[in-house]
Parts: C-alpha cells; sequence; structure tokens
C-alpha cells in the first residue's frame, strides 16, 4: 500500500481528473437534489449522511474522521448563498488536490489498475469502503467516496503516526497480524477445512484464516466495497494478506443483504493470487486488470443454506 518515488506526470493528471470529475458530480447531484426543497421550503434538508444512520457503538481509531456533508447546509439568508455552499469545494478536497499537484509520490496502483476501483466508487459513492493499507494514495481513495465513510487498516502504528500528521481526517485503525508469508502452503491447506466454509460473524469463526481482535463496528458495518493493499507481503517473515482475503471474503458473505466489491491488489504474487482465487473464487471475479482484481460477491446468508463457498 505504501508509495513508491515516480516521475509519472501522467498518473497524477488522472488522479486530479478524478477528483475534479467527482467533485463536479457532487456539485451537479446537489443542485437536482436541491430542487425540491427550494420549492417547498418547509422540507427539512438532511446535514449529513451521518444524520441518517448512526454507527453503533465507538471505532478506536487513529484519528477522529472529519464528518463530509452530502448536501449543503440550510441557508438561513437566501438560495443564492445557498448555491454558493453548494458550490464550494470541501477542504479535505482542496488538501488533497494540493497533496497531488506538489507532490512527486504517487501511488502504486496504476492509472488503469486505479481505474478499476474508481468506476464503481463513480456508482456506488457515497459507501462504506473498507482499505486493508494506509499510504499516500489514501486520501486519493477517501476523496473519491467523498461523503461516504472510507476506513484504514494498518499494520506499523509509526507509519499511522506520520500520515495522520499530514491527514488528519483520514479515519484509520491499527490492525496487529499474527501469520507470516512462509505459512502461506499451511495455511491454505487450513483453509480447505470446514470450519473455513461456514458463513459466520468473522468474531465467532473456528477458522484460523479470520482476523480478530478488531472493533466490534468494523465486523457489524456491512462495507460496500472492501480492498486489500496490505498488509506487507513481499518476504517471508512479512504477515502477508492470506488473512486479510480471507476476512474480506467472510464479512462479504456474512452480511445480511446485498453484495460486496472487494479488490485484491499484487495478484502477480503467489499468495494474492491463490488466497484471492481459493476464498474470493474465481465465479466470483468480474475483472482483472494488471495487479488487480476486483470480486462481486453476494450475501450468503440472504440466500439458500447449501450454497457452496464458491460458485
Amino acid at each position: 500500500m505504501r508509495p513508491k518515488t515516480q516521475s509519472s506526470l501522467n498518473i497524477k493528471l488522472i488522479i486530479l481528473g478524478f477528483l475534479l470529475a467527482f467533485f463536479l458530480l457532487l456539485v451537479l447531484r446537489t443542485s437536482f437534489s436541491s430542487s425540491p426543497h427550494e420549492q417547498n421550503p418547509n422540507t427539512p434538508i438532511p446535514h449529513s449522511v451521518h444524520d441518517q444512520e448512526e454507527p453503533s457503538g465507538a471505532l478506536a481509531s487513529s484519528s477522529n474522521p472529519t464528518e463530509s456533508p452530502t448536501t449543503c447546509p440550510p441557508s438561513s439568508s437566501s438560495t443564492d448563498h445557498h448555491h454558493q455552499s453548494c458550490t464550494k469545494i470541501p477542504p479535505t478536497l482542496v488538501d488533497t488536490l494540493i497533496h497531488y499537484v506538489t507532490t512527486n509520490i504517487t501511488p502504486q496502483q496504476t492509472l488503469r489498475e486505479i481505474s478499476v476501483t474508481s468506476q464503481v466508487l463513480l456508482n456506488k459513492s457515497p459507501c462504506k469502503f473498507l482499505v486493508f493499507g494506509l499510504g499516500r494514495d489514501s486520501p486519493m481513495w477517501s476523496s473519491l467516496n467523498f461523503g461516504g465513510r472510507t476506513l484504514f487498516l494498518e499494520e506499523d502504528k509509526s507509519w499511522i503516526e506520520q500520515v495522520k500528521q499530514q491527514f488528519p481526517y483520514l479515519e484509520s485503525y491499527h490492525v496487529e497480524y499474527d501469520s507470516k508469508v512462509h505459512q502461506a502452503n499451511d495455511l491454505m491447506n487450513i483453509g480447505q477445512e470446514e470450519d473455513c466454509k461456514e458463513v459466520v460473524d468473522p468474531r465467532s469463526s473456528k477458522c484460523q484464516l479470520t482476523l480478530k481482535g478488531m472493533p466490534r463496528e468494523i465486523y457489524e458495518t456491512e462495507w460496500d466495497l472492501i480492498m486489500v493493499d496490505a498488509p506487507t507481503g513481499y518476504h517471508g517473515d512479512a504477515p502477508g494478506r492470506m488473512t486479510a482475503i480471507y476476512t474480506a471474503g467472510l464479512m462479504a458473505r456474512n452480511r445480511e443483504v446485498g453484495e460486496t466489491h472487494v479488490f485484491v491488489h499484487d495478484v502477480d504474487r503467489t499468495v494474492e493470487d491463490r488466497f484471492s482465487m481459493a476464498f474470493l473464487c474465481e465465479g466470483y471475479m468480474r475483472t482483472q486488470e494488471g495487479r488487480i482484481r476486483h470480486f462481486t460477491i453476494p450475501s450468503h446468508r440472504s440466500r439458500f443454506a447449501s450454497t457452496p463457498f464458491c460458485p
């Protein structure tokens, strides 16, 4: 998930283009949604997505997320002032644009790889987006999901603090992994046991591949998108993404209704390749672009009890 220093001007320009496109879409959405309220001034206007759905429990995160309204605040003066508030770019997007204009650091994902997730966000945002990994590309993901909730899970506490200093509005949480890449073959064999085929709340799962110990809100939230781009997995003693991939698939299957879009990066590596195909399933794969795979996993709770783990 951590970035490499690159000199690719094209990637920087496309990131800026994505952010500007999402901002324009936000303005258009607001303009259309504001018309009924102008016709009927007595109709209440919600301030944000948090007014509509308050998350249960407190999340032990590394920072306090800034609430980003998806609609404009009501104006007490005039309609003109209301429209001015609607078209003003939010401070978090300003910070993100300035960051990508002035930095030499660009995300590890290529333009084509970024486009796979951004196209889904274009249709789903504002939504609930869980990302395994925290990096310099995190402001981009948060901005592309403007008005929604984007939460990052990171293995390195010192890295969390470093990123938080520059981007205090990013919501992140420290996660500990007890696996190692050199254990991947043993974990793959464990994953074939019946305990790992049972679709349950990850906290009550008996499968050794399940990530536990995270705040209950992470397990109880029905995430619309999950990206696995961490933890570190390029050497034998690194944690590897075996448990992250399995847990992402289990949370997707265990949601009450609907489906979850799951993305796995670095599938050119053995662990990401094998574990994504085994536990997110080739039958659920929508596309692969470069090193990223996109899966769409439906709820298994809303289906028949005999639904197989993989189609």
